[in-house]
Order: structure tokens, then sequence, then C-alpha cells
């Protein structure tokens, strides 16, 4: 039969057949041995074919073949780590939950994301969340960050999932899509998809006040059928993002403002550092591109998979 994963458990995967069924299955051995270097060689959303067998407990599968993928979207499995880890599969889009505080998410952070999202061909809208929450202060730093993500034309919406404020924007963005939700722990992913379906009672927990930081609620990826016709990918709280798969000749074309500009710079191969008449360089002299988009750009040029986390409202 084939089906689409729709859990991951590291071990073990639960696909859906055409009749909507959730079958257990497990992998077939040759997947750990033909020189993949993922992590997790099966993913959330992959089409699957699967060789049924009768058990005790009912049906169990082994997965045999994986469909090609329409795209997907990696990052490093650790810290300085050669494999990586594929988030999900097949996506029509991706929805990048940003919270300004509690926890804060990271210009740079974001950069990656939608970077890593470019380069795999996935469109991502970004959703800051908890905006009922905030300071006046750190309402003036999420509508700073609107309208700069907006100016380069990415799709950005002030919602509360706790409020369930525009989450009928949200719906009609997702509607008829197979979506997957991402970001830090505790930036509000389950509570986003309870509000969009009330009867799937995911767990959420409460941020760490000693660290600002979100509980890992959802320990594995997993999609969601809803009822206005998506499909949702939740995934695990992501806390840092190794970019993979990027030379630093085409880096530069995954930050879209760069790469509508870079014809005009002197060298074809301009990586947009200490080259003359460089254009980017240029627009960045005169506020036409963000430092903050530039500095992140430098960090994954030079491989900086450290101090990014740590550099926040600081440019």
């Amino acid at each position: 039969m084939t089906g689409v994963v729709y859990k991951s458990t590291g071990s073990w995967y639960h696909v859906k057949d055409a009749q909507g069924n959730l079958i257990p299955c497990r992998i077939k051995g040759k997947f750990r041995i033909e020189g993949i270097t993922s992590t997790n060689p099966v993913a959330v959303g992959d089409v699957v074919a699967v060789v049924l067998k009768e058990t005790q407990d009912g049906q169990e599968g082994v997965i045999t073949d994986i469909q090609a993928r329409k795209n997907y979207i990696v990052r490093k499995s650790v810290n300085l780590s050669k494999q990586i880890h594929i988030i999900a599969a097949n996506i029509d889009a991706a929805f990048l939950l940003v919270t300004i505080n509690n926890p804060p998410t990271y210009p740079a952070f974001i950069d990656r994301f939608l970077a890593t999202a470019e380069a795999y061909e996935i469109d991502t809208l970004l959703l800051f969340n908890k905006e009922d929450s905030y300071t006046t202060a750190e309402t003036e730093q999420m509508q700073s960050l609107m309208k700069l993500y907006r100016s380069i034309s990415y799709t950005c919406f002030e919602i509360s999932a706790l409020h369930k404020t525009n989450l009928d924007k949200v719906k009609t963005l997702m509607q008829d899509k197979t979506c997957m939700l991402s970001g830090h722990s505790g930036v509000g992913k389950s509570t986003l998809v309870n509000a969009l379906a009330p009867g799937l009672n995911i767990k959420t927990a409460d941020i760490s006040a000693q660290h600002q930081q979100g509980q890992h609620t959802t320990t594995f990826a997993e999609m969601h059928d809803l009822d206005f016709g998506a499909r949702i990918i939740d995934t695990p709280g992501i806390r840092g993002f190794g970019v993979v798969h990027m030379e630093k000749e085409e880096m530069g074309d995954y930050f879209r403002e760069f790469f509508s500009m870079k014809d005009a710079c002197k060298f074809n191969n301009c990586l947009h550092l200490e080259e003359p008449k460089c254009a980017i360089k240029a627009a960045l002299e005169t506020g036409e591109i963000a430092a903050s988009r530039y500095k992140s750009y430098v960090q994954m040029i030079e491989g900086d998979e450290q101090h990014y986390r740590t550099d926040f409202w600081d440019s």
C-alpha cells in the first residue's frame, strides 16, 4: 500500500492509508546504510510504500520506499554535527511563529529559517504571536520587525493563539494546504493548533520563568487533519537552527533583497563582504538593506552557529 507519514517517534512511524487508517510502521534497515546522513531518513509528510503484516494487535507495516519529495526543510541535528534533521517533507507553506518575549525569537533565527525555506522552495509566512501580552516597547519592536519582513515581501500577521485573534486570516491562508508550524519552544504552536482545531487537545506547557524558554510539549513531529481542509504538521520546538547544504556563493540568493540587486555588483561571484563596488554593501550604507539582515547573512557565511543566538535587538 501507499500512505502518508503522519507521525515520527524515532523508531516508529504512523502512516495513514487511503481509507484514513493510521498504521504503525518501522523502516526497512537499508535506509540506515545507503549513505543517508539524516537522523531521520523518513519524515512526516513523506509519501511511502508499505508492506503490511498481521500481528496479534492488528496490522503493522514496514516502510520499503519513499516517493520523490516535492520539497523538505532541514537543519543541523546538533551543534557541529555533520548529520541533518529533516523537519518535514512535501510542504505547501511553512508558518514560523515569532514572539518578542516569553520567549524571545532572535531576528537571526528568523533569517536562518527563511533562508533555508527559500533554498528548498517553501513559501513561508510569519505569525507574530502573543500580541496581546506585550509592553508598549515590545509592541513597537514587533511592528518594526513586521515592517522589515513585509518590505521584502514576506506575509506577516500579528495574532494571539490564546485569545484567537486573527485566526480567521490564518485559516484562510492554510485552507487546502499541507502546512508546517515551526518556532522556538513556548511560542504557542500547540496552542495555535488547539485554537484552530479544539478537538485535538494537544498538550501545552508554561514558559520557564528562570530562562524564558518554552517547555518541549511537542516531542515528535505530527500531522493533523483540520476540518477546514488543511493539514498541519506540528513540530518540536527548535532552539537553534544550523544551516546545511548551502554554498557560500549561493547563500545571498536566499536573502530576497540581496538576490534582487546582486546583478548590480561589479563581480558576478561577489560574496558581499570585502569586494569593491558591491551593490549589497552600498544598499546597507543607505539603509535599503537592514543591518540585522546583513548581520545574519555574514554569520551564516562565516559558519557561526553560536553567537547569533545571543545577539538580539542590538542591530
